[in-house]
């Protein structure tokens, strides 16, 4: 991180780990390859020689993860199955109608393209714009909203719910 402190870069990194984290689990859906993806993302950050600017490092963090992400997806030549568990802070005792919309959720997230669904992730999950969304995707601004007004509709059609609530 050229020009970058320590300090800075840890800041950073209490920042957006958890989002950067978050967003690999549900492109990939193992754990473990989040995480790696998570650390892996980081170290990009740090090693960079150019310097990171603070408005947009979390569009740029989110990028560098889904670009490793398609790296591992290539490399071994498979698509991970989303867990129907995700690890999260809510309750065990949450209901089972819970984890059944949440199963309905994530099988229909499973069934969206690849980048529809990182699409619709980062703008719904991790509240990027437009424009952040069309930099992390290289994609024109109008055809992410398009990506993600159409993801919303099919997520919505399989799920069986309303869109008044996005």
């Amino acid at each position: 991180m050229s020009g970058q402190t320590a300090a800075g870069f840890s800041e950073i990194y209490q920042r957006y780990s958890r989002d950067v984290y978050r967003f690999a689990l549900y492109l990939s859906g193992d754990a473990d390859l989040a995480e790696d993806i998570t650390a892996e993302s980081f170290l990009r950050i740090w090693s960079s020689a150019a310097p990171v600017r603070l408005t947009t490092v979390k569009a740029y963090l989110l990028a560098i993860a889904r670009n490793l992400y398609l790296h591992e997806l290539r490399h071994l030549k498979r698509h991970s199955e989303i867990e129907d568990k995700l690890p999260s802070a809510r309750s065990l005792e949450c209901d089972a109608g819970d984890r059944e919309e949440l199963a309905r959720v994530l099988a229909a997230l499973r069934e969206l393209p690849e980048a529809d669904r990182t699409a619709v992730l980062l703008r719904a999950e991790d509240g990027l714009s437009y424009e952040e969304i069309a930099a992390v995707l290289n994609l024109p601004v109008a055809t992410v909203k398009v990506k993600v007004h159409r993801a919303r509709l099919k997520l919505a059609e399989r799920t069986g719910r309303s869109l008044t609530t996005s």
